[in-house]
């Protein structure tokens, strides 16, 4: 069943790279051939974002909010590229961290729910069809836990592998498949909430004033179940990466402890974004 996902996973990005080899990306206004692309990049600070940095405020859809039901959750993602894009098939190495907390700040004493560590290592490649980059891929190497122990103590690992496809400057999909590796002792059916596999889009304005970004996560299963995350975001100022942040999530998983526990949530906050297209 495995390779059964794998192979749609394979055949949904060749078949949106194949459809796409004419687009060029732009950067700032210019445009680049691969050649510079990679330069551009070699460049840059090797130390980034990577997946979005956010601080939220919400509550459950659906019952009336209260202090059990409404809490504060933040994300913080970063990454440091180990060397330029010079290994093999022009593949560069680098190290990620994510880390989602989930505060409840309305219960007394203010407990933090549970914190979520998400680190590993990465290759990634770009894409590139007739001198053109049309997206990324890389092969990812993830652990994530929650820090507990005893009966509260969540844990797995993944071998991931995931593509973006750049449609135009103002539109990006993505996929991402992993080999899952469930080593905690209290959640071994975390496949049939964490899901399997994810993909999903980003679509953003000519100005990158107004961005959306959808967020498909496939549970286990023949059905049609899904995590759903949808987020809006609207940029403060001109000339920042800061953007006032909506996040509707419904499902499972939305933290490692309640990993079996379903949520409906909406929270309003602050997202710091990468300069391109975000993580996933």
């Amino acid at each position: 069943m495995l390779k059964r996902y794998a192979a749609i996973i394979l055949l949904f990005i060749i078949g949106f790279t194949s459809s796409v080899q004419a687009q060029i990306v732009k950067l700032d206004n210019k445009e680049f051939n691969a050649d510079s692309i990679r330069k551009e990049f070699d460049e840059a600070p090797h130390f980034s974002l990577y997946k979005d940095n956010y601080f939220t405020i919400g509550t459950a859809i659906g019952p009336r909010p209260s202090a059990t039901n409404s809490d504060v959750k933040f994300q913080v993602s970063i990454s440091q590229r180990l060397t330029k894009s010079t290994l093999p098939f022009n593949t560069y190495l680098f190290l990620f961290y994510n880390q989602k907390v989930f505060w409840n700040v309305f219960e007394n004493s203010m407990p933090v729910h549970d914190f979520n560590f998400n680190p590993g290592i990465g290759v990634s490649k770009l894409l590139i069809a007739k001198d053109r980059v049309i997206g990324k891929a890389s092969l990812l190497i993830e652990h994530e836990s929650n820090g507990r122990d005893n009966d509260n103590s969540r844990s797995w690992n993944k071998i991931s592998l995931c593509g973006s496809i750049y449609i135009s400057p103002q539109f990006m999909i993505h996929a991402k498949y992993w080999i899952p590796i469930v080593d905690g002792q209290h959640n071994r059916d975390i496949l049939r909430y964490c899901g399997i596999f994810q993909n999903g889009l980003q679509v953003m304005s000519n100005d990158k004033k107004y961005g959306m970004a959808i967020t498909l996560v496939k549970r286990q299963g023949w059905n049609l179940n899904f995590n759903t995350i949808v987020e809006l975001n609207y940029r403060l100022f001109k000339k920042d990466n800061q953007y006032m942040f909506l996040q509707y999530y419904n499902g499972y998983g939305d933290n490692l402890l309640d990993y079996n526990k379903f949520h409906s949530r909406l929270r309003f906050g602050i997202v710091i974004k990468p300069d391109w297209y975000s993580e996933y």
